[in-house]
């Protein structure tokens, strides 16, 4: 071979090379597809047009996805702890001798369980430690950080979703933390959903702080310093739940469109009924110790009549009960979450109510025999 055709072959090997993209010893380069127009390039997002519509939502982890859960698995922990209560206090009715021991275990329950009038006459004290009592009608400031608390949160929530604002950056991070991803197509009605129940838990709390400043009529009844911050806490607690029940992978400012659906007709409707009979029971409570002029003349306790104390002693707590289950219903049945919710307000209304049954058996001999406690006809 002459040392021209030597060169010429140099030459075209170095041409070949030049032309060739640069390769990993082992590794063969496969050709970039061209962008075209509404293309999202996976490794480069930003690039070809329709690259922001077409980007996929990153997939949460399984930590993450396990935080729902979390959420109702608390809250149905807090129903069981309240449905021990409840039975515990049903076996600790039975008269029975104790040591000493037991006696305090059993004191320190009862002051822990109730408040109120259902403080007296439930037995001589024991040593157990007294705890710190405030009065009960402290039970305002409940609803006063409810009204606050949860109007905020609805402010937020309606911004966010209708008006392209962004939610708070501390509120962001527990809503994605808590919050769940939906798997449903029927995203608008989940939105609609949470900012029609918290729009009815935020007038639900506007209407009881009403009644607490201008229809109640508190006694010298006394709440113990557990009660009144479970209290605080709760409120806070229950408006937050719903909160996280808005789907976390809808980005903010998204145009949305409200669907309103048969189970949120059905919901409002039930919510309306049980709050209308719940004020009307707390009225007769409140008249029970008022004049015909509207004038308070005892802080006394009377049996009551009308409504739906003619089938129960604590109807208004019945009625709570039936305004979280509309609330249920409005998140459209399937909620596990909330109906979690649900089961905590049954067993701490329950164990309220079986304590003011009582209290009415022990101290009005003519008390309707024929009344339950709760729920109508049941218990």
């Amino acid at each position: 071979m002459g040392i021209a055709q030597m060169r010429e072959d140099a030459q075209g090997n170095a041409t070949e090379a030049g032309a060739r993209p640069r390769q990993l010893r082992g590794h063969t380069a496969a050709p970039r597809p061209l962008t075209a127009p509404g293309w999202a390039d996976p490794l480069f997002p930003g690039a070809g047009r329709g690259s922001e519509c077409a980007a996929a939502p990153r997939p949460r982890p399984p930590a993450e996805e396990a935080m729902p859960a979390l959420l109702a698995a608390a809250w149905a922990l807090l129903a069981c702890a309240f449905l021990a209560a409840l039975l515990l206090l049903l076996v600790l009715r039975r008269p029975r001798g104790g040591s000493g021991s037991s006696s305090f275990v059993c004191g320190l329950f009862q002051d822990l369980v109730r408040y109120g009038k259902t403080k007296r006459g439930c037995g001589p004290r024991t040593a157990a430690p007294r705890l710190r009592q405030l009065p009960k009608r402290w039970f305002t400031h409940f609803y006063v950080v409810s009204v606050f608390w949860n109007g905020f949160l609805l402010i937020c929530l309606f911004q966010a979703k209708f008006l392209g604002g962004l939610l708070p950056s501390w509120i962001q991070c527990v809503h994605h933390a808590l919050g769940r991803d939906s798997q449903s197509e029927d995203i608008d009605s989940e939105h609609f959903s949470a900012l029609l129940v918290l729009l009815l838990l935020w007038l639900h709390s506007c209407r009881r702080l009403a009644e607490c400043l201008w229809t109640s009529v508190f006694s010298n009844g006394v709440i113990n310093i557990v009660q009144y911050c479970f209290g605080l806490v709760y409120y806070v607690a229950v408006g937050s739940t719903v909160l996280c029940q808005v789907p976390t992978n809808v980005r903010n400012g998204k145009e949305l469109s409200v669907q309103i659906s048969w189970y949120h007709i059905v919901g409002v409707m039930m919510y309306i009924w049980a709050s209308l009979h719940q004020h009307r029971c707390l009225v007769i409570l409140a008249n029970l110790r008022k004049s015909k002029s509207g004038k308070v003349v005892s802080l006394g306790h009377n049996v009551p009549f009308g409504d739906w104390f003619e089938r129960v002693s604590c109807p208004h707590y019945f009625a709570e009960l039936l305004i979280y289950v509309s609330m249920a219903i409005m998140l459209g049945f399937h909620n596990v979450t909330w109906w979690c919710v649900v089961l905590y307000v049954l067993f701490n209304q329950a164990l309220a109510a079986v304590l003011c049954h009582e209290f009415y058996h022990k101290n009005f001999s003519s008390y309707p025999k024929h009344r339950k406690a709760f729920i109508p006809f049941v218990f």
